[in-house]
Formats: C-alpha cells, sequence, structure tokens
C-alpha cells in the first residue's frame, strides 16, 4: 500500500496527489511509518513536474521523499514558472519539513556580451534563479512579467521543435498531442522534447534493429550503445544533436529572446522572492571573471549565488573542477551572497541529495545549510509578515549582510514548521530580537 501511495504522488491529478499524501502522513500519525530524525543535509534546487523532474517527482512527491531522508531544509524550483509553490507548501506543513520554492529562467545580460556566462555557446546569456517566493500570487504588477518568461519559453519551444522536426522526419512530433501530455500544467522543456522524441522514434520503427538504425544515422556512432529505445545517454544525445549549440535546431538567441537580467532581478524583488546568480563550474569566459560577473549581479540586486556541487567534483580526485568549486565559495563568503544548492533532478542519474560525507564536500555541508537556513526563514518571514531578507526591514535593522546572514540563519535553525504562523501579525516595528522570541514561542 505504501508503494502504491508513492507512486499516486506523481499522478498529474492535484486531487489523487492530496489523498495519497493525506493517507501517508497519516500512517506516519499512527506509527505504521516510523520517519527518520532530521539531518543537516539539504538541497534547495529540485526541479519537478511542473518544469521537468528525470524521475516525474510532483512537489508532494519530492517533499515525501526528503522527509523519509531526513533532509533539514528543501527547495523545489521549477522553469519560468511558480507552480509547485503552494502545493509544496502544503506538503511540507503536513510533514513538518523546512522548505521553499522558486524558479529558474534564462536572462540577457548585456555587459557580458561577448562573453559565455554558464549557457554554453551563448554568450550574453546566464541561467538565473529566484528563490524563497512567498506566494505563487505574485503582485498584480509582476504577473504579465511572470507570464512572459513562460510564453517565450513555450514560443522557443514549438520554434525549434519544427526545425528539429523536418531533420527527423518521419519522426515527427505534434507539441500539444506528443508534448503538452508530458506535463501537469503545460510547462514542457526540452527535455520533455528529447523523451517525446524517443517515444515517437518506438511508434515508427518499433523497439528492435530499425530503431538503432534510425537513430544511428540522424544522432552518428552506434545508437545501440545509447541505452535504447529512451535511455539517459539517448535523450542527451538527442538534445545534444538537434537543441544546443551547433545541432540541426539550434538557433542562436537574439536580442528578446530573453529577459535582461536586471528586469528579472526587479521581478524577484517584486514578488518577494530573493534573486540568485547561478554559478556553472568556473571554466568558461565569463566565469573566470567571477568578481566582474557578481559585480554585475548584485548591482541589479542579486543577494546569492547558486552552485551544483554534485557535478563540479570527481570523487577521489583533488582536480581543477574542485578547485574552481572552493573558490567561488571563498569568492561567494566574501561578499557575504548566501549560498544555495542542490543537485536539480532534471537529468537521469543525477542525485536525491548531494554526498556531502564525501572527502570533497564535507568541509562544505555547513555552508549550503547555512545558505538553506537562511531561504527558509526569508520565504516564512516574507510569507507571514513581510519581513523576509530583502525587505526594508531587514535592510533598515542590520548594518549588512553579514549581520543579516547570521540573524536568518538563527530564525531558519530555530523556527520549525509548526511554528511558522507565530511570525503572523509581526510589524515593522518589530526587532530582530522579538521576531526570534515570537517564532519559537
Amino acid at each position: 500500500m505504501i508503494e502504491q501511495l508513492e507512486q499516486q504522488l506523481d499522478s498529474f491529478d492535484a486531487t489523487e496527489r492530496e489523498q495519497a499524501l493525506g493517507l501517508l502522513a497519516e500512517m506516519v500519525e499512527s506509527g505504521k511509518i516510523e520517519l527518520p530524525e532530521t539531518n543537516d543535509f539539504s538541497n534547495l534546487h529540485c526541479h519537478t513536474f511542473f518544469s521537468y523532474n528525470a524521475y516525474g517527482y510532483s512537489p508532494s512527491k519530492f517533499a515525501w521523499l526528503a522527509r523519509k531522508a531526513g533532509l533539514a531544509v528543501v527547495g523545489t524550483v521549477d522553469f519560468d514558472v511558480l507552480d509547485a509553490l503552494d502545493e509544496f507548501r502544503q506538503a511540507c506543513k503536513l510533514l513538518g519539513l523546512k522548505g521553499s520554492s522558486g524558479l529558474e529562467t534564462r536572462v540577457y545580460v548585456p555587459e557580458f556580451a561577448t562573453r559565455v556566462i554558464n549557457s554554453p555557446g551563448e554568450p550574453g546569456i546566464s541561467y538565473h534563479m529566484g528563490v524563497g517566493f512567498p506566494s505563487s500570487q505574485v503582485p498584480e504588477s509582476q504577473r504579465g512579467f511572470l507570464g512572459s518568461l513562460k510564453e517565450m519559453a513555450q514560443k522557443r519551444n514549438r520554434d525549434l521543435m519544427g526545425r528539429v522536426n523536418e531533420y527527423l522526419r518521419p519522426v515527427e512530433l505534434d507539441y500539444e498531442r506528443d508534448i503538452m501530455a508530458l506535463t501537469p500544467a503545460g510547462n514542457a522543456t526540452e527535455r520533455h522534447m528529447c523523451l517525446a522524441y524517443a517515444r515517437k522514434a518506438v511508434e515508427v520503427f518499433g523497439d528492435g534493429d530499425a530503431l538503432a538504425e534510425y537513430w544511428t544515422k540522424k544522432l552518428g556512432g552506434d545508437a545501440a550503445l545509447l541505452g535504447l529505445p529512451e535511455g539517459r545517454d539517448l535523450l542527451n544525445m538527442i538534445r545534444a544533436k538537434t537543441m544546443k549549440r551547433g545541432g540541426v535546431g539550434y538557433v542562436r538567441p537574439g536580442e528578446g529572446s530573453f529577459p535582461q537580467m536586471a528586469d528579472t532581478n526587479a521581478f524577484i524583488l517584486a514578488a518577494g522572492g530573493m534573486p540568485v546568480h547561478t554559478w556553472l563550474d568556473g571554466t568558461s569566459d565569463g566565469e573566470q571573471d567571477i568578481d566582474e560577473l557578481l559585480d554585475v549581479a548584485t548591482s541589479t540586486g542579486a543577494v546569492a549565488i547558486n552552485v551544483i556541487p554534485d557535478r563540479n567534483y570527481t570523487p577521489g580526485e583533488q582536480d581543477v573542477k574542485v578547485k574552481n568549486l572552493y573558490h567561488v565559495i571563498e569568492v561567494a563568503q566574501k561578499r557575504d551572497l548566501v549560498i544555495v544548492g542542490g543537485t536539480e533532478m532534471n537529468s537521469p542519474g543525477q542525485k536525491f541529495v548531494d554526498d556531502f560525507d564525501s572527502q570533497e564536500l564535507a568541509p562544505l555541508k555547513g555552508v549550503f545549510l547555512r545558505g538553506a537556513r537562511i531561504v527558509y526563514a526569508h520565504s516564512v518571514l516574507q510569507q507571514q509578515c513581510g519581513l523576509g531578507y530583502t525587505s526594508e526591514w531587514a535592510q533598515r535593522e542590520f548594518a549588512g549582510p553579514a549581520e543579516r546572514n547570521d540573524f536568518f540563519e538563527e530564525l531558519g535553525r530555530s523556527m520549525q514548521p509548526d511554528q511558522e504562523t507565530n511570525l503572523a501579525g509581526l510589524t515593522e516595528n518589530a526587532t530582530p530580537e522579538e521576531v526570534l522570541e515570537q517564532a519559537n514561542t
């Protein structure tokens, strides 16, 4: 029954997900399921099926698995939408889990127009995030901007599909029938498209030699080695050969293809979130000028940096990736930036949580836990009374970001999920000490 309910958590039907999680919570309450004590691991960057999760996880499923794993703080991040926020908040509340939600998108950075940042092969384009949003219902003045993120992404996808269809004939997709059917709320991504092409190819050629011959012809190499019919290597190869730079369907983004970083940060701040610059691995021209890049990001409102630890080290090797990882952490700490991280889970094979007990990541476990606690505390304070990390209250009450970080970390550490509503009704006249006292009443 537990396994069946866990599978139901990934249903596209929201009512079914809610019922399944409620029954699992009842089994915990009755002692039929025993959950572990909270550990000191965190994952603040998990995509759900509202953009693309490689394992099909809904917000409720991620919350449930995170609580089963004893994670201290967790967060969802979806491309271009806040669709996971309300469900994830309710799931965290039910399970006694510290959580937050945000979004990821791509932005244009005019100051780096000639330099690649973190979107490979695309000068001036940067992946970018907002975390700790207090509500999925952004202020009316910001709804147009939020809606435009999804609209722009879907238009890019439809145009891309048209070009890829020409190359992959007789394997051709219909956007509504073949791609949108893979999403619960109409927010398809390139990864959905890759999966749809893999499945359409099986419809056309079957799953035998003809399928291998087709993909070998279209992708090059021996496709039989790619894990047919829809293995990770095949999906990644479809994306690389047809959708990314150098692929048959790729068109270099033009001016207006993505919003500017400054405008995106303004939206995130107005919606009550925390703007976050994202870092890849330190090897691009742009990221080699990390101080200049962070100057640009922070000048328009960024208060945090996102790092994906797992892809930035090779277990047992002290290589350039590890060196770059520690360097960017050092740079961020000197600037008192909030440091957040996670595993993404939007590509097959990515871990549920980083191995913070590994030799390479163990020294950084506290760094990422600190950042996760800060984001959690911000999201709760902002949602309950508007006194979050980026509020006028926070800027007035603390001498600088170092003091602000210390306060929000302490609040995120000491406050438990069942105490969140204690903060409702606080005003800008409250002192930090009163906030901490009220939270822990």
